[in-house]
């Protein structure tokens, strides 16, 4: 159950950054740079 909750919580941190990048494509591909990193790292936790 909390590793749910962290993934909630970092989505909504996701969503929140988004927002707040308002149309800065480098910060933009900052934040999916960072999600992709993310979940190569969760992937090869699972291994």
């Amino acid at each position: 159950m909390k590793k749910n909750t962290d993934q909630t919580s970092e989505g909504l941190s996701q969503i929140i950054e988004i927002i707040n990048a308002k149309g800065d494509i480098g910060e933009l591909k900052d934040i999916v740079e960072k999600y992709h990193e993310s979940e190569t790292t969760e992937v090869e936790k699972d291994l």
